[in-house]
């Protein structure tokens, strides 16, 4: 299926959050660096071989065995006649923004649900998270002076890669949960056995989802006026929720100056935001089907989210995942551990961007704070030495995942900022950009990370625990990180003589 280059272009506009003439984006935006020579803007993503199938010829990892094999064809048919979710034109804006935060001009705040679920679908849920990522990026955005891309792990995050195919709980064994989109979490039989209408559902969920976040960014409900509204209910009385106050009280009167002054605040710059989504592609046979050309380019896009990444179990030179990726032209994504090669890195970045594209590719580090300070200096130094252009991002959450001694799984707010620090140290170090963040955290008052100020001890962890995959940062958490991120985000800017005024402001 083809989409339309015009009527792509024009959903974009209208709907993609704050789009920005040139004009606008040079009077706003600070200067990035030089884009090495290697760079090729506007080459062609795809090798002659690819097609969006051709994966199926490569070892497939992570892909459940569905039984009914006619069942399965029949519901991927129905995707693929289906509308896309995101369009080419928005895909192709978050690149240019992440090609800047590459060069040092923008950060990335990506955060949402480890995995999203069928039953927790609830405006409410969609609206706190997207109105938590607005208080993070407002931290963020006026402690570094520079331009935060908030892109959601929302509105298609449903499938989980799984160490084990099976697990076993009083001697009965039972195929893994692997996300809402191919089994259920309950553990029996039935829940077990992967669904393809399961995709069905996961489609038109990612739909509505990317359709309430859409109506908030550009409804006025993102609106800088509004920037003392966004607090949540359950940080009033903490010592983030009051920092947060403050702040919001200095943009207030910032603003009030501006409207003295004559300076328009109703512009789309203060009334509306950016926002995408994103999310692993995991489940290649969704994928595929909501795989279109884009008739504007001839590029091919998965246009179930404008950004998706490889894992840190998929992401095998030869195998299928690392195929499919490399001939869709979305931003894509890299988990990274300590346990990945530095040759092995820089192989992998010239398969899926062979022409250096700045934007396309960001690697996501997750190793600890320990293994961060030791492992991904050489890896920035092999991706610089081979002049590979990417977007750096730490992942502070995947490497710091341990078990309560009541057995639920949990994640130490020390621990994720030590990763946190170790990366921005490292940074330093080395004279690259820390181009963003990457968190597993959610708008609900849940108690599923140990620490913070307002401390969550083991004995509170079930009390609000309510994932049903892997331990989130709630609100008063990530608004404590972002606060921390931001002090570092001043200390680079000061150090590098970034100032406000250059810095620009574009949301």
């Amino acid at each position: 299926m083809t989409t339309t280059g015009a009527g792509a272009s024009t959903f974009s506009s209208s709907l993609l959050l704050n789009p920005q003439s040139q004009h606008q984006r040079k009077l706003f935006n600070p200067t990035p660096n030089p884009i090495p020579p290697k760079q090729k803007p506007n080459a062609t993503v795809r090798a002659t071989t690819w097609t969006p199938n051709s994966w199926k010829s490569k070892p497939a990892l992570q892909i459940p065995d569905y039984p009914d094999k006619n069942h399965l064809e029949s519901v991927l048919k129905t995707l693929e006649s289906y509308p896309p979710i995101v369009f080419a034109g928005e895909a192709r804006k978050l690149e240019e923004r992440l090609g800047e935060a590459a060069c040092g001009g923008a950060f990335l705040l990506q955060g949402g649900d480890c995995a999203e679920s069928f039953k927790e679908f609830k405006t409410n849920n969609i609206r706190d998270t997207f109105r938590l990522l607005l208080q993070m990026s407002v931290v963020l955005m006026f402690g570094g002076q520079m331009p935060i891309i908030k892109v959601g792990r929302m509105a298609g995050q449903f499938a989980k890669p799984r160490s084990d195919s099976f697990e076993e709980k009083d001697g009965v064994k039972l195929p893994s949960y692997r996300g809402d989109n191919i089994n259920g979490d309950l553990f029996d039989e039935k829940s077990r056995i992967p669904d393809p209408n399961r995709m069905i559902q996961a489609y038109t969920q990612s739909v509505s989802t990317l359709n309430i976040l859409r109506a908030f960014a550009t409804g006025g409900y993102a609106a800088m006026q509004r920037v003392n509204e966004w607090n949540l209910d359950f940080t009033e009385h903490s010592e983030q929720g009051d920092r947060y106050r403050e702040l919001a009280h200095r943009i207030d009167e910032a603003m009030g100056f501006m409207a003295a002054a004559g300076l328009t605040t109703d512009h789309p710059i203060m009334t509306t935001t950016q926002f995408w989504t994103s999310h692993e592609c995991l489940l290649l046979p969704y994928e595929q089907a909501l795989t279109r050309e884009d008739s504007t380019s001839g590029l091919y896009y998965d246009c179930s989210a404008h950004m998706i990444w490889v894992g840190e179990r998929t992401r095998q030179l030869d195998g299928a995942h690392v195929e499919f990726l490399r001939g869709v032209a979305n931003p894509l994504g890299i988990k990274v551990s300590d346990k990945m090669d530095p040759k092995l890195l820089v192989k992998l970045n010239e398969i899926l961007n062979p022409h250096n594209k700045p934007g396309r590719i960001t690697v996501i580090s997750r190793m600890g704070a320990d293994n961060t300070r030791v492992k991904l200096p050489h890896l920035i130094r092999a991706v610089r030495g081979a002049g590979q252009i990417v977007t750096w991002v730490s992942d502070p959450m995947h490497g710091n995942t341990i078990k309560a001694p009541m057995g639920l799984k949990t994640r130490s707010f020390d621990a994720i900022r030590a990763e946190v620090t170790a990366f921005f140290d490292v940074h330093d170090q080395e004279g690259s950009y820390p181009g963003g963040v990457h968190l597993e955290m959610t708008g609900q008052n849940v108690t599923e990370c140990i620490g913070g100020a307002r401390t969550i001890t083991y004995n509170d962890l079930s009390s609000r625990y309510h994932t049903h995959c892997d331990p989130r940062l709630n609100a008063s958490q990530s608004l404590e990180l972002a606060f921390i991120i931001a002090e570092r985000l001043r200390r680079g800017r000061l150090r590098r003589g970034i100032s406000a005024t250059t810095a620009g402001f574009i949301r």
